[in-house]
């Protein structure tokens, strides 16, 4: 039976467009784009442009309209109407795209459009509305990785997609499938932005109940069905302003909108809740029900409600990013009043604090009278536990004409809901109506939205040597405060910290968090920290009120307040505590902050939150704040010594499970507290009784006989470097580039066991080095001078992020080569060894290793002082980079002085030159014929001379 091919999967899927619809049209180039552009938009405006069909020179300025900026900039031009003045001199106003009225649209489907950009591409199957194509799909054959095809379309976007008129960059999404399986994504970077497009930002597509569709025929069949993608293009597509990029929807984003909006259009009162995991996007899902319920005429307000002062500037700033100046944010309780009485204002961000007070406050009853009967929805981020109490009964008295909804990824039920003696217990139900839409944890993982945890429980109390038994007891059974919080216990967890930290984090490619009971027990850990010897950047934060103390442990973490106005009574001890450290902190980032002055306090909190996120903090010190409602990437590793339970200890797990790259395969949780059955039990009831395997990683021992069967695998197929060297053929290469990819990826997972040792694995450290520098050597072949054939291997996911793990550079290198001048012979050797299979393995040393190599053998020598290396080394550096200017001028004919300020202009802005940046530094202009090669070939050598002497030096 042979495979279904390509051109199969595509003629099958027009005709299913076909019949679903779609009018097929044969559109062969750009000429025949324009010309079918043009009849759609007569046919799509015909009521603006009467019996007049559009002339050549009215059709001209269209185009050129649509002819601006970036992708970004389309995408608003595309839902934005055109003023048109007609030849006549009346005026037409020309719309693109229906956003109102989406499936009042004209729909098409082409095949194999060619777009000569840079190269000449064709494109599979597209998708156009009214004449624009804004929907592109790639196909695959049945058995190729999806990937390839997402990596296609990048190179599409980078070599046409901008040629022509540039129609192509209209394009708002983008499908992908292999027949099997079908994803879809947002046209979220043009070529030449600043955000590289990741393939971890495309999703599949699910029914309500979160059940992938990935086949093509079904795919189609429901989410490319005409209404369906109009809707996802007009209604569910965000334009992120800070990033300037676009941002689709995710399936159960879109469903929990759905919902709401359904329940909000119904006329009811009634509300409900979302319950999607943490770490789902949550902030983007609620802003968009937000932004399409301030557009229905029959709501008044809209109030972005959130519990916790320190969330109001983040949520105000992410708001913002999606829908630029659309939050003003209420410093006060009167700007809230002044707000709500406002008409023009529609959306309020505020906190449940500021709320609570414009309804108690006598000074603010006439104000609010006004607004008390008018209809508002009420959206509650994260609704925990601030809403359960008298908060929440002052709200839904006071108000007559409300829809409530709220959003989160731990709610409140039955089972975690905790006893009031005024109100009893009471769920999230309770409180906002029934679940309209669930995306738990193990959906999550499931999709690839957020990753698995790796739980370690470490810690053993061993009785005394003078003891009548001498056997180890597990902390499990002990939990006493007396040995939990004893120093000897403190001192052994933090050695066993700064021992394993960088197995953890990847050599601090990322961050980590360490959670305690108290301040006093986190006061121990930070004197402890700081009394031994380690490299490692610690910080702290906690509030100085007197309810940070968790002592009774019940691991729910309260909510804490940052007050503003600072007339919170302080816990003088902790609170000296607090000063201590920040004064350290003030030493060690050249900062100013202090208790003193509670403005101070809160930017410190935010500083500390920029500084986790760009990796300058190693390990940041907690008690309560930072386990809910802090978002880092970045960081990937929680050390728990504290009693927690439930929504708080799921809460708290989730700080380290955000997607970055393929090196955070995993969030990190290292436990020094019994909490293993706790963990159990918040797995069952946020997920199903089913979901451990789901939700956590595998035993070491289960990855190790994983990366062995790898190996197996690797070593049948090339048994020796030799044998990579006589694969003949992309498709060979091209498997054993994917061998190698499993081997690294469960490689990845192992570096981060504290107990990984080659040793235990099939295969040696010198094995991979060796391995690796052959899938590499492959990589670069994809990337030289052919690079732009078809050709397979462009196609390949070489994942090169997993193959770095130490951070080695040139400075790297120095300080191996100081060692160097002090070893002995066979030292030296080991060196010489460890050096060479360095720049060998490493992609960005690979460029300067004849360079390097030629330090090592002709100046290396004659140095005997290991401190004169970097001199030496900067000396010979400078010269060999001053003879290949002048050897790179004279070969082309170039002007040095010219050059070299090229040269200078790169490193200050990283800014490649334009072909008139290269034509003025030649001596003499090249003729017309010969202008293109001579060009190409000085931007080559440009390349090379950058590669070597200026990137990552």
């Amino acid at each position: 039976m042979t495979t279904q091919s390509e051109q199969t999967l595509e003629n099958n899927l027009v005709a299913q467009l076909v019949e679903q619809g779609y009018e097929r049209v044969i559109i062969a180039d750009n000429d025949e784009l324009l010309a079918n552009l043009k009849c759609q938009l007569e046919k799509h405006n015909a009521e603006k442009l009467g019996d007049t069909p559009l002339s050549d020179a009215e059709f001209k300025r269209v185009v050129n309209h649509l002819d601006k900026g970036n992708v970004f900039d389309r995408a608003k031009l595309l839902r934005d109407k055109m003023h048109l003045v007609r030849d006549d001199g009346t005026s037409a106003y020309i719309e693109f795209i229906n956003m109102a009225k989406w499936c009042h649209n004209e729909y098409q489907v082409a095949q194999q459009i060619v777009n000569d950009g840079e190269y000449s591409t064709r494109y599979d199957v597209t998708l156009l509305i009214n004449g624009l194509p804004l929907v592109q799909i790639e196909l695959k054959r049945r058995g190729i990785e999806l990937k390839e095809a997402f990596n296609q379309i990048n190179r599409y976007r980078r070599h046409s997609y901008a040629s022509a008129n540039g129609l192509f960059q209209y394009v708002q999404l983008f499908v992908i499938s292999n027949g099997v399986d079908t994803k879809y994504y947002a046209n979220s970077v043009s070529y030449g932005g600043t955000k590289k497009a990741s393939f971890k930002q495309t999703f599949y597509w699910t029914d309500k109940a979160n059940k992938r569709i990935s086949q093509i025929d079904e795919f189609a069949r429901d989410f490319l069905e005409k209404c369906h993608v109009s809707r996802m293009i007009t209604k569910y597509i965000v334009l992120n302003e800070t990033d300037k990029v676009l941002m689709v929807l995710r399936p159960y984003q879109y469903y929990a909108v759905e919902r709401i909006i359904e329940k909000v259009d119904s006329g009811s009162n009634t509300g409900g809740y979302i319950w999607h995991t943490t770490g789902s996007g949550k902030t983007l899902t609620s802003f968009k029900a937000a932004q399409i319920m301030t557009e229905n005429p029959a709501v008044d307000k809209v109030l972005f409600v959130v519990d916790r002062n320190d969330l109001d500037y983040q949520t105000i700033k992410e708001f913002n990013s999606f829908k630029e100046g659309s939050v003003d944010g209420t410093d006060n309780t009167q700007a809230l009043v002044k707000q709500l009485s406002d008409p023009d204002t529609k959306l309020i961000v505020t906190t449940i604090q500021k709320l609570d007070n414009a309804i108690k406050r006598e000074r603010h009853a006439s104000a609010m009278e006004s607004v008390r009967d008018n209809k508002i929805v009420f959206i509650f981020d994260e609704c925990h536990r601030s809403q359960f109490g008298e908060t929440h009964r002052n709200i839904t008295e006071y108000f007559t004409n409300y829809q409530m909804f709220g959003f989160t990824g731990t709610p409140i039920k039955a089972e975690n809901a905790t006893f009031n003696s005024r109100f009893g217990k009471r769920t999230t139900a309770d409180l906002f109506g029934a679940c309209l839409h669930e995306y738990v944890i193990t959906d999550a993982i499931n999709d690839g939205n957020v990753l698995k945890f790796s739980v370690e429980y470490v810690g053993r109390f061993k009785q005394r040597e003078d003891s009548k038994t001498n056997i180890d007891i597990d902390v499990e059974a002990i939990d006493t405060r007396e040995a939990m919080e004893g120093d000897a216990r403190v001192d052994k967890i933090t050695d066993y910290i700064i021992t394993n930290h960088d197995y953890k984090t990847h050599n601090r490619d990322f961050t980590a968090m360490m959670c305690v009971g108290s301040t006093d027990v986190l006061r121990k850990y930070y004197d402890a920290f700081a009394a031994r010897s380690h490299n490692l950047k610690i910080a702290t934060i906690f509030s100085y009120q007197a309810n940070e103390e968790d002592k009774d442990a019940d691991g729910m973490i309260d909510e804490v307040d940052i007050d503003m106005a600072g007339s919170a009574q302080i816990n003088e001890h902790s609170r000296d505590v607090l000063e201590r450290a920040m004064g350290d902190y003030n030493t060690m980032f050249g900062t100013n902050y202090t208790t003193r002055d509670s403005k101070s306090f809160y930017n410190y909190y935010k500083d500390i939150a920029k500084r986790v996120k760009s990796r300058e903090i190693d390990i940041l010190l907690v008690v309560n704040m930072f386990l809910t409602g802090f978002d880092s990437k970045t960081l990937n590793t929680l050390y728990v010594d504290k009693n927690l339970r439930y929504h708080g200890l799921l809460q708290a797990y989730s700080r380290t499970n955000r997607i970055l790259n393929e090196v955070k395969s995993q969030g990190n949780i290292v436990v020094f507290r019994n909490l293993k059955k706790r963990t159990d039990e918040a797995v069952r009831l946020f997920s199903d009784k089913d979901a451990s395997e789901t939700i956590f990683l595998k035993s070491y021992e289960t990855y190790v006989d994983e990366f062995d069967a790898q190996v197996t695998a690797l070593l049948a197929y090339t048994p020796s470097l030799g044998d990579v060297d006589m694969l003949v053929g992309e498709e060979a290469k091209r498997h054993f580039v994917e061998l190698f990819r499993e081997v690294m990826r469960t490689r990845n997972v192992l570096l981060s066991f504290a107990d990984f040792g080659y040793d235990d694995t099939a295969m040696t450290a010198q094995q991979f080095e060796d391995y690796k520098s052959k899938y590499l050597d492959l990589y670069f072949e994809t990337k030289g001078d052919n690079a732009e054939k078809d050709s397979i291997l462009n196609e390949v996911d070489f994942e090169l992020e997993l193959v770095r793990r130490d951070e080695i550079n040139v400075d790297y290198i120095l300080r191996l080569l100081a060692r160097y001048v002090d070893a002995d012979d066979t030292e030296k050797a080991k060196l010489h060894k460890q050096i060479d299979d360095l720049m060998s393995g490493d992609e960005k040393l690979r460029s300067k290793r004849e360079l390097i190599e030629k330090f090592i053998s002709g100046w290396l020598p004659d140095i005997t002082d290991s401190e004169q290396v970097d001199v030496e080394f900067q000396k010979y550096w400078s010269a060999e980079e001053k003879r290949a200017i002048e050897q790179l001028a004279s070969e082309e004919g170039l002007d040095t002085e010219r050059l070299e300020k090229l040269i200078a202009d790169y490193s200050y802005s990283g800014r490649k030159p334009r072909q008139d940046d290269y034509v003025r530094t030649l001596t003499q202009t090249p003729g017309i014929r010969e202008r293109s090669s001579v060009i190409e070939r000085i931007a080559d050598k440009f390349t090379k001379f950058i590669r070597v002497f200026v990137d990552d030096v």
